[in-house]
């Protein structure tokens, strides 16, 4: 009999593991060939391995376990992805472990999704028991865990967010749905109105990302990712981020809708100003305009409140969010005024096969439950401070490489200056074969959305190796700057 794909891909099987392992991380390498002799390895060879015997987390080599497995199984995948070498088989809290047992300190949450971090246990078992219950019976029929979410979801917000205009959620299965939902919504509202009106167009904001369907990407305005499948859906527009002045001229008689993220988390962890999001709710209110916060990225407690939005004051017509909902569980929800939006869609205007389906429900409404908890947003808010501050202790350590720390909460970009950027995906490499997993965002952005669970002790380990890693890149460029500055001493 055959073993399981999941222990024939190990060489080994795993060891016990603690949640905290970035104390004492477990690590065991595997031999994938015999050992060289030293006539038979060439100068490339050697600095390989002086490479390997220099990080704690080397990339997987050409004849790893890994590689092999990969070289069999990737030609049958299309290649729409680009990886770094290692490949992940488990996790635990907020750390990963890859098919060579090394261990990763998890900093990107799998894209801000993994916020309760990795095998959460209670987690666990709610998936075990709701998949021995059921796992789908489609829409044509009621299940339980559609409405009690909704209804968490609603109730929640309106608790979290005084004022709020929200009162239905559409559940679907991922966070471009729900933007499409968003959108869709946007333009019945008008057609509802007016079937002959012209009041269709929906306004976008550069540095934005809204998804890769056709709808949310057409909102997404990125040639990188517009160009290869143009032309986009028409009716949509764009404006500049938080520029207030141009509210006014880009948001008109035509708009249908606005969509808009509090938080631009792709675009560099940009920051909508209070003052921005209220000229949109003006002018929004002025045309009869739908208002659409996509908080698939910045909501569900990442900024230290329920949602992004809720500092600047300004409550939209419908709100996005996905990720961080299923924790790893594909769901997406839109939720939608009831006076500005629910009271002009019909039976029939949308639907989805798989979404709302009562296993996503079940466990989507756990994890909404422990997000929304006041303890882990103040949490989030402390944690804050030690990125913050170590942002400004890493800028002085290397003078002309960091310009700017933004975002709130765990959502955190650091921003490499001009002459720096282009070395961002050497920090993200350096990062990782030291054991340390970050991501890109914007032009230069090295951005942190680590799990919201993580402890002090794992942020300041991580940021440790990120200063590690930053010193490996910038090792030349931090000696001319101290060199500078003693030069500026001496004076």
């Amino acid at each position: 009999m055959s073993r399981p794909l999941s222990i024939r891909l190990l060489t080994r099987a795993a060891a016990p593991r603690a949640s905290r392992a970035c104390v004492t991380p477990f690590r065991q390498y595997a031999t994938a060939a015999p050992v060289p002799t030293s006539s038979s390895i060439s100068s490339a060879d050697s600095s390989q391995i002086q490479h390997e015997k220099s990080v704690s987390n080397p990339d997987p080599a050409l004849d790893s376990p890994t590689a092999t497995f990969l070289n069999q199984s990737e030609p049958y995948m299309v290649p729409t992805y680009v990886r770094p070498p290692p490949m992940m088989v488990s996790g635990k809290g907020c750390v990963l472990y890859d098919n060579e047992n090394r261990a990763y300190l998890d900093f990107t949450a799998g894209i801000a999704v993994n916020s309760l971090g990795h095998a959460d246990p209670a987690l666990t078992r709610i998936i075990e028991n709701q998949a021995e219950t059921l796992i789908h019976a489609s829409n044509l029929y009621h299940n339980p865990w559609t409405p009690t979410l909704s209804k968490l979801l609603i109730e929640e917000t309106k608790k979290q967010s005084p004022g709020s205009h929200l009162t239905q959620a559409f559940i679907s299965n991922s966070g471009s749905e729900a933007n499409e939902a968003a959108l869709k919504f946007a333009r019945k509202v008008q057609y509802a109105k007016d079937t002959s009106s012209d009041q269709r167009e929906i306004v976008s904001f550069h540095g934005s990302f809204h998804g890769r369907t056709f709808g949310s990407l057409s909102a997404t305005p990125n040639q990188k990712y517009q160009a290869p499948f143009g032309p986009m859906l028409p009716g949509f527009r764009y404006g500049t981020y938080n520029d207030v002045a141009a509210v006014d001229k880009l948001v008109n008689e035509k708009t249908a809708g606005v969509i808009v993220e509090p938080i631009q988390g792709e675009g560099g962890i940009n920051v909508a100003t209070p003052d921005f999001l209220q000229a949109l709710r003006k002018r929004c209110d002025e045309v009869g305009a739908v208002l659409i916060f996509d908080e698939i990225q910045c909501g569900l407690s990442r900024t230290g409140d329920l949602w992004a939005y809720t500092a600047s004051g300004v409550q939209p017509d419908i709100l996005t969010t996905a990720k961080a909902l299923g924790n790893g569980i594909p769901i997406g929800a839109t939720l939608v005024s009831g006076e500005a939006v629910n009271k002009y869609i019909k039976t029939g205007d949308h639907g989805t096969t798989f979404g709302g389906n009562p296993f996503a429900c079940r466990v989507a409404h756990h994890i909404f439950g422990r997000l929304a908890d006041a303890r882990l947003q103040e949490e989030v808010r402390i944690k804050s401070t030690l990125y913050f501050g170590a942002f400004e202790t890493m800028k002085l350590k290397y003078p002309g490489v960091l310009t700017e720390v933004r975002g709130r909460g765990l959502i955190v970009g650091y921003q490499l200056s001009d002459e720096a950027k282009g070395k961002a995906a050497e920090v993200v490499t350096a990062a990782r074969e030291r054991g340390l997993l970050i991501i890109t965002a914007g032009d230069g952005v090295i951005r942190i959305v680590p799990p919201l669970v993580i402890s002090a002790e794992e942020v300041n380990h991580g940021l440790d190796i990120l200063d590690q890693a930053m010193a490996v890149v910038f090792k030349q460029d931090k000696d001319v700057g101290e060199t500078r500055g003693q030069q500026e001493m001496a004076r």
